[in-house]
């Protein structure tokens, strides 16, 4: 079966593009969530509708993940993976997960809220931390790949794509409740500084991606991923902004757990030396 398949894929080259191809279909839908958000500044925009807005570009760039996730996947199954294809993915990333979730914030914020020009600024301030750290996050894992570093089970700092999702859960969270978008959108700018800041952080988190492939391996993961996708297609938005919350403090809490467990012994074995 490996030998047909390794034929198949010398008698058709093309299937080696499927891995960049999918990749630029990632940076598209950055882009598409981009014009998609700039709508907001229509003539007659209003709050509620205005949140139906940042949700459809939520939805856009959580669409893109689909694409991330299914590019590395491709390129090890056509053995396409090479380091053009390492540095156009980081590039991709870069506006999916980077400028266009900075855009959403900065725009929502703007455009549902009379700012004065010192907030303006803040605001701004605060989206240009969450893209400044992703682009040292994604430059870091450039440096990586052409090292030759491997990953393991865990990233070190919050991945991109899981700094995205947190803004577009909050922003569909919004638009499916009642809550009042416009305050909202006051304390999301700082909400994603916060995130950008744990992406260059030595912060250990889930390789969600490797952890998918482990499900067939291991009947306990592949019960939980039922449990998550039940409670999404149930709680719709609010599932999703549990699920991603979840993840984005469990790094945080694990590595405080582990600091104070690991400083426990060596307290114990000063008091024993006195």
């Amino acid at each position: 079966m490996k030998e047909r398949f390794k034929r198949l894929i010398e008698r058709n080259r093309w299937l080696k593009a499927a891995p960049n191809s999918l990749t630029l279909c990632n940076s598209l839908c950055g882009f598409a969530a981009i014009l998609f958000t700039l709508r907001a500044y229509e003539r007659g925009m209003m709050p509620d509708t205005g949140a139906e807005i940042f949700a459809a570009s939520a939805w856009i760039i959580l669409f893109a993940m689909v694409f991330d996730a299914l590019d590395g996947f491709a390129a090890r199954i056509f053995n396409a993976a090479s380091m053009h294809g390492v540095q156009m993915d980081s590039l991709a990333d870069m506006v999916t997960f980077g400028v266009a979730p900075a855009t959403v914030v900065a725009i929502m914020t703007h455009s549902l809220r009379e700012l004065s020009r010192t907030q303006e600024i803040v605001v701004y301030l605060l989206c240009s931390v969450y893209l400044g750290c992703a682009a040292l996050r994604l430059a870091t894992y450039n440096v990586h790949a052409i090292l030759n570093k491997k990953s393991g089970d865990k990233f070190t700092g919050l991945p991109s794509p899981g700094g995205a999702a947190a803004i577009c859960s909050v922003v569909m969270f919004a638009e499916h409740t009642s809550i009042d978008i416009a305050r909202l959108a006051l304390v999301l700018p700082a909400y994603a500084a916060v995130l950008g800041l744990l992406m260059v952080s030595n912060i250990p988190y889930l390789h969600f991606g490797k952890w998918l492939l482990s499900i067939r391996r291991n009947r306990k993961r592949l019960l939980l991923l039922i449990v998550m996708l039940l409670i999404i297609l149930l709680f719709q938005a609010n599932g999703l902004l549990l699920l991603v919350t979840l993840y984005i403090f469990s790094g945080p809490a694990a590595y405080l757990f582990h600091l104070i467990h690991r400083s426990e012994p060596s307290e114990a074995d000063g008091k024993g030396a006195a």
